[in-house]
């Protein structure tokens, strides 16, 4: 008899997508546990998980809540659409923590001498933090600075490395 590989491989994924490692019925919310420590169906007590995700009001709650970056385009220092409508959630995440201070970093693709890219990463940084203020934020809480073509968000010499470095950045100060 000969053994089809691909097929094997094929039916070997099946059967891992297939299998399980517990109880998902735990995970549904079927089981009737609850935060307070209920019994579930098999008699043993289970208190319910802790929310995953970061801590709120912390530079990882930023990110990953409200995105803590915007994109520009090459040689510009305004705000495309899509990046008023990040700084804009920037606003909303700052008045909910109206005790964090933030930074605005400004920075450039590695093109253009340093004192232009120095000088480009601060416009944009202004331009971040212009929209903020506008929106109602204390200019008392935002602080610029550029960084230029010196930190590279992505390392490379094509459209995409270029176009991930044209970039401000909201960072969490330490108050």
């Amino acid at each position: 008899m000969r053994l089809n590989i691909p097929s094997l491989v094929v039916a070997a994924f099946v059967l891992a997508a297939c299998s399980s490692t517990g109880d998902d019925s735990a995970n549904s919310g079927s089981s009737g546990a609850s935060s307070s420590g209920a019994v579930s169906s098999s008699g043993v007590g289970q208190k319910a998980a802790a929310p995953a995700g970061p801590r709120p009001g912390t530079q990882e709650d930023l990110k990953v809540n409200v995105g803590d970056r915007v994109f520009f385009d090459f040689d510009k220092s305004n705000l495309s659409t899509e990046a008023r409508t990040t700084v804009e959630r920037w606003g909303a995440w700052l008045k909910t923590y109206p005790a964090n201070k933030v930074v605005i970093q400004g920075n450039t693709d590695e093109r253009g001498t340093r004192e232009y890219n120095l000088a480009l990463g601060e416009r944009r940084a202004d331009s971040a933090r212009d929209y903020l203020i506008s929106l109602g934020i204390n200019p008392n809480r935002l602080k610029i600075v550029s960084f230029g073509k010196e930190r590279p968000a992505v390392v490379g010499s094509n459209d995409r490395a270029w176009a991930m470095n044209r970039r401000a950045v909201l960072v969490v100060s330490a108050n």
